[in-house]
C-alpha cells in the first residue's frame, strides 16, 4: 500500500481511526524518510484537518529533511499548496523565515524559482523574505 496515499486519504482526521491511521502512517514514513516524497508530503498539508497539532508532527517531520531539499520541494508546491491550506503555507513560511540561515537560503531559493517559473506568489514570499532578513541585521 501507498503510504503517502494513505495519508493523503486520511488527512482530514475526522474519526479516531483516521487520525489513529494517520499518525501510524506517518511513523512509517519517518523510519524510512525519502527526499522524493518531500513534495507529495508537502501537499497532506489540509487547512480542513480536524486535529491541526497531530497535523504539525508532518511539519516536524518535514523540517528533519535536508533543509535545502526541504525548502525546494516547498517552494515547488507553494502554488498547489495555497489552494489547499493557505494556513499551513503560511506557518511553514514564517517558520523557515524565523531561522535566519534558512531565511538567506529561501530567500536564494525563490529568487531561482521565479526566474525560472515567474509566480506573484513567489515575489510576495520573497518581500517578507527581506523584510524579514532585515529584522536579523
Amino acid at each position: 500500500m501507498n503510504l503517502i496515499k494513505t495519508l493523503q486519504e486520511n488527512r482530514l482526521m475526522k474519526t479516531p481511526q483516521e487520525i489513529k491511521i494517520f499518525e501510524e502512517t506517518l511513523e512509517k514514513i519517518a523510519k524510512h524518510p525519502n527526499d522524493e516524497n518531500l513534495k507529495d508530503l508537502h501537499l497532506i498539508l489540509d487547512d480542513n484537518c480536524e486535529y491541526p497539532e497531530i497535523m504539525f508532527s508532518l511539519v516536524h517531520f518535514l523540517e528533519d529533511f535536508d533543509l535545502q531539499k526541504q525548502i525546494q520541494a516547498f517552494i515547488e508546491v507553494i502554488p498547489q499548496l495555497m489552494n489547499a491550506a493557505p494556513e499551513w503555507t503560511k506557518i511553514i513560511h514564517y517558520r523557515i523565515i524565523n531561522d535566519e540561515s534558512a531565511c538567506k537560503l529561501y530567500q536564494n531559493s525563490l529568487e531561482l524559482a521565479n526566474q525560472k517559473t515567474p509566480h506573484f506568489l513567489y515575489q510576495l514570499l520573497l518581500e517578507s523574505v527581506k523584510n524579514n532578513l532585515n529584522s536579523f541585521s
